[in-house]
């Protein structure tokens, strides 16, 4: 899992005509994806898979990769597996890039050694970036203030709120600058796609994809949508006022605002919900808070009071009794568990 690998068998015309490379992403070709506990493997697989065959279908050695810790021992990923070989980071040799790889109970994962580790890689100018829940990591460092990044959607609520100087995206990935950040699953591949394409063209990012039977035809999702996207596409007046109510979560909107600003009366609106939803809009719009106040609950350390204020409820009793009847116990009892 060291170094890159030069395959016997290449595709004539994408070795005989390399393509110019465009910088910055072009000089990233030494990666390290540094794993942490508990990391999520096919993150890690979907990422690391797209530089081994670059080099297959160029015939050459365009990316080098080594899998790494802060101590040099293999780390298990979420599913119990650990790579080999695995080298320790201060003995990696020069890195260009250098991937935190992320997964379950982040922040149980980062520990002092490791943001240590990753300031002294921005000091060298190594290119940072992350996968799955690996932006956490970039974060609590302080490496993202002023970025733009994306991160696993369960976590976006509650890692907006602990680092307000971070700009999260609700995006499959994000690439501003020296920070390359995305969410886990598929979504790294896509991120690779794109900075493989800076570097050798994108005759080779498109001969990639075809060898990983990829139709590039957008991003995938940042995290999961609130409406069918079969709805979301017949309905586009629906769609627009979920999404309205999607972004504001910790100052709502009454529901005629949001009629009105996608240009339907409340009553209008109220019908499309009811038939689509079997809900009313208010309804929809308070299972929508109390769900963000749920992954609050569950991902961030925030006081259950600052939470409620997160989720545009004007006290905790208020939110207390709106928690209980949704979910059969209270956020005190969600945050122990």
């Amino acid at each position: 899992m060291h170094g890159a690998i030069k395959s016997a068998q290449v595709a004539p015309e994408i070795a005989a005509a390399p393509e110019p490379a465009d910088e910055p992403m072009a000089r990233l070709r030494r990666i390290g994806f540094l794993t942490l506990p508990n990391y999520s493997m096919i993150a890690l697989s979907n990422a690391l898979e797209a530089c081994r065959m670059a080099n297959y279908v160029t015939g050459g050695a365009a990316y080098s990769w080594q899998v790494l810790t802060v101590d040099g021992a293999a780390c298990p990923a979420s599913n119990g597996l650990s790579l080999s070989p695995t080298a320790r980071l201060a003995e990696s040799g020069p890195l260009d890039l250098l991937i935190v790889c992320g997964g379950i109970d982040v922040r149980h994962a980062v520990a002092r050694s490791t943001r240590d580790a990753l300031r002294r890689a921005a000091r060298k100018g190594v290119a940072l970036g992350a996968l799955c829940t690996g932006t956490f990591a970039l974060a609590e460092a302080g490496l993202l203030n002023g970025y733009r990044c994306a991160i696993h959607w369960e976590n976006l609520a509650a890692i907006r709120e602990e680092f307000p100087d971070v700009a999260f995206q609700e995006d499959a990935f994000v690439i501003d600058r020296d920070r390359l950040t995305c969410t886990g699953g598929v979504a790294p591949l896509e991120m690779m796609l794109v900075m493989i394409a800076a570097a050798l063209g994108p005759r080779t990012a498109g001969a990639v994809a075809d060898q990983f039977i990829v139709r590039r035809s957008g991003a995938p999702e940042g995290r999961k949508a609130p409406l069918a996207p079969e709805v979301a596409a017949r309905q586009p007046a629906l769609a627009k006022a979920v999404e309205l109510m999607a972004r504001h979560v910790e100052k709502p909107m009454s529901v005629a605002d949001v009629a009105a600003a996608v240009a339907l009366s409340q009553r209008q609106l109220e019908r499309l919900f009811q038939h689509h939803l079997a809900q009313s809009p208010g309804v929809f719009y308070l299972g929508l808070r109390l769900n963000r106040a749920r992954e609050l609950l569950r991902l961030s350390p925030l006081p259950v009071t600052d939470v409620a204020f997160a989720c545009g409820f004007q006290s905790a009793a208020h939110f207390s009794v709106a928690y209980g009847r949704r979910y059969g116990h209270s956020p005190k009892a969600e945050r122990a568990a």
